[in-house]
This record gives C-alpha cells, sequence and structure tokens, in this order.
C-alpha cells in the first residue's frame, strides 16, 4: 500500500456513497409513472453530479499523492 493510502480512503468511500445515491435516485424515478421529460432531466443531472464527484475524487488523490494533504494550504 502506498504511504497515503489511509487519507485516500474518506474521500473514496464519500464519493461512492454519492454515486450510489443518485444511482437508487435514478431508479427510483425510472420506477415511477412520471413524464419522460421529468426522468430525462432527473437522469441527466445524476449523470453530471456523478462525473463532477469522479472529477473531484481524482483531483483530491492527486493532492494527497502530491504531499498537499490540507487543502487549506493554497490559501
Amino acid at each position: 500500500m502506498g504511504k497515503h493510502f489511509n487519507k485516500k480512503i474518506a474521500p473514496f468511500i464519500v464519493s461512492i456513497c454519492l454515486i450510489v445515491y443518485y444511482t437508487i435516485y435514478v431508479i427510483f424515478f425510472i420506477k415511477f409513472n412520471i413524464p419522460i421529460i421529468i426522468k430525462m432531466i432527473a437522469l441527466t443531472i445524476s449523470i453530471i453530479i456523478t462525473i463532477v464527484v469522479i472529477k473531484v475524487l481524482i483531483e483530491r488523490i492527486k493532492e494527497i499523492d502530491g504531499g498537499e494533504e490540507d487543502d487549506l494550504g493554497k490559501y
């Protein structure tokens, strides 16, 4: 394991929880008899949020690997 493995666990778990939440949200929306436009909007928003969460996770892992363990170090 890498030297920063323990610091990567929390962002990874939070990201997985968010992705699972939005996946369940979309499945829940699809199951009900709701107009297709609302289903498509919910699906689009969930996909965008999932992409953003994955992008932020990748950036955070790069920050941790680069030695910047504290986000406030930039300010």
